[in-house]
C-alpha cells in the first residue's frame, strides 16, 4: 500500500479486516435527512467500522460565510480520530458511503489535509459489499487509543479572496462539481442565489463513478481532465465543499497535483452577494 494509493476493493478490505493498522470508517449521510447515515451505520456496517458524521464530525457549525460545511474543529476532529485507533502516519484509513463517495471523499481530502497520506476510499459503496457476499454487523466497535497528530497542509485549500484574485489568470482553472443544471442556473434546490462563479467550467462530481459508485480507470480520469490538466492550479468546488471532493479524489487517480479545495464553494461566495 503506497502513499499515491487512493482507493482499495472491497475484496481488499474484507481480507484486511483484522489488520490493526487499518482502521475503517464509515462516512454514510443523508442532506435531506442528516440522522439517516447514523441510523443506517447502528442498522448494519462493515465489521470493525467506525461512524463519522458529516456535520457533527467532518464539518463545524455554519455561520456567516464559511459555506454550508465549514472545514471541522481541528482539535476535535484529531481526538476523534484517535479514538478510533488513527495513529500518525501509521495507520492506513479507509472510507467508505453509499453515495457514490460523496462523503468518503470528504474524509479522505480532509485526513490529507491534516498531513495523513494513509488514506483510501473503499471503491464502490457500502452496497457494493453487500452485493459481494461479505459480512455486516450491527456491533460497535470498542473505542481505541490512538494518537493522531494534525500537520495542517495549507496549500491545498483557497478561500473567497484567493478564488477572486486567482481564477481569472491564464495558468488556472476553476471547476464547478455540481449537476450541470446546477451550475447553468436552471435549478438550485439548497442554495439561496442560482448560477456560477464567473469563468468557471463544469466537471459533476457524479461523473467520476458509475452508477454503482465504481471510479472510473485511471485511463478515463485522465481523458475526463486532458482540458484543463496543465493548469497550475485547478481550484475546486460544488455548493458546500463536500462533492468537490470526488473531483479532488478524480485529479489524483489521473496523476494531476495541482487540485485546491474551495470549502465555502458556492454556498460562501453568494453569502457575500
Amino acid at each position: 500500500m503506497t502513499e499515491t494509493q487512493v482507493f482499495v476493493t472491497p475484496t481488499w478490505l474484507f481480507e484486511h479486516l483484522n489488520d490493526p493498522q487499518v482502521v475503517i470508517v464509515d462516512c454514510r449521510f443523508s442532506l435531506a435527512d442528516p440522522q439517516l447515515g447514523q441510523k443506517q451505520y447502528h442498522t448494519s456496517h462493515i465489521p470493525g467500522s467506525y461512524y463519522l458524521d458529516l456535520n457533527q464530525d467532518l464539518s463545524s457549525p455554519v455561520g456567516k460565510h464559511g459555506g454550508r460545511h465549514p472545514l471541522p474543529d481541528i482539535n476535535h476532529l484529531a481526538q476523534k480520530l484517535s479514538a478510533i485507533g488513527v495513529n500518525s502516519p501509521a495507520t492506513l484509513v479507509v472510507a467508505y458511503d453509499d453515495s457514490r463517495l460523496a462523503f468518503a471523499s470528504r474524509l479522505w481530502w480532509l485526513l490529507r489535509y491534516l498531513g495523513h497520506k494513509r488514506v483510501v476510499v473503499m471503491n464502490g459503496s457500502f452496497s457494493t459489499w453487500q452485493q459481494a457476499g461479505y459480512p455486516v454487523t450491527d456491533v460497535l466497535p470498542q473505542p481505541q487509543v490512538g494518537n493522531f497528530i494534525p500537520q495542517i497542509n495549507s496549500e491545498l485549500v483557497v478561500d473567497i479572496e484567493a478564488v477572486k484574485s486567482r481564477k481569472d489568470l491564464p495558468q488556472v482553472a476553476l471547476v464547478d462539481s455540481r449537476e450541470s443544471d446546477r451550475y447553468r442556473g436552471e435549478r438550485e434546490s439548497i442554495d439561496k442565489i442560482a448560477g456560477h462563479i464567473p469563468g468557471a467550467v463544469n466537471y459533476p462530481w457524479s461523473e467520476v463513478t458509475d452508477s454503482s459508485g465504481n471510479l472510473l480507470s485511471p485511463q478515463a480520469q485522465r481523458q475526463r481532465w486532458e482540458n484543463i490538466a496543465t493548469a497550475e492550479e485547478i481550484l475546486v468546488y460544488c455548493g458546500s465543499g463536500v462533492t468537490a471532493c470526488v473531483n479532488l479524489l478524480s485529479l489524483e487517480l489521473a496523476d494531476i497535483h495541482t487540485g485546491k479545495l474551495y470549502v465555502g464553494s458556492w454556498s460562501d461566495w453568494i453569502s457575500y452577494l
